[in-house]
């Protein structure tokens, strides 16, 4: 159980990397177009093109599942949980709390939730793919934290 436990955790951490990996090297390169439009102050529906690299990370999660299933990986629940877990958090911090897609979490003001919210308008202060800073999403750097 707590080999489970551990891989669970591990990949949940894990995910923070990826996340900033994929948001600096693929989001804000070679599939800029997908992630251009989130940049973009006006929009012509509530869904983004950006939305379609949660399917990327929901496959892989996916896949996940059906290796532990199919008796292939037996830690595999345990990563697909992980995957699964920053997703849904990914999902609360990023498009709930900070683009208030949903009215939700608008009283939130601690020191960490002011520092997500600084780091992301840095992040969005530039509108072209170059340029860019603050490309992860639980992870946030210190200067972000003075008031």
């Amino acid at each position: 159980m707590l080999l489970y436990l551990a891989v669970f955790l591990i990949t949940f951490f894990c995910m923070e990397f990826m996340a900033w990996f994929s948001h600096k090297y693929i989001m804000h390169g070679f599939l800029w177009v997908l992630h251009a439009d989130h940049h973009k102050k006006d929009h012509d529906s509530w869904f983004e093109r950006n939305d379609a690299f949660f399917i990327f990370y929901a496959v892989v999660s996916m896949g996940f599942f059906v290796l532990w299933q199919q008796h292939i990986l037996d830690v595999g629940l345990a990563i697909g949980l992980g995957i699964f877990a920053y997703g849904w958090t990914y999902f609360l911090v990023h498009d709930i709390f900070i683009h208030q897609r949903f009215k939700l979490f608008r009283n939130a003001n601690g020191k960490y939730a002011k520092a997500v919210r600084r780091a992301h308008k840095m992040h969005h202060k530039h509108v072209g793919k170059e340029q860019g800073e603050c490309f992860g999403m639980l992870w946030v750097p210190m200067k972000y934290f003075k008031n």
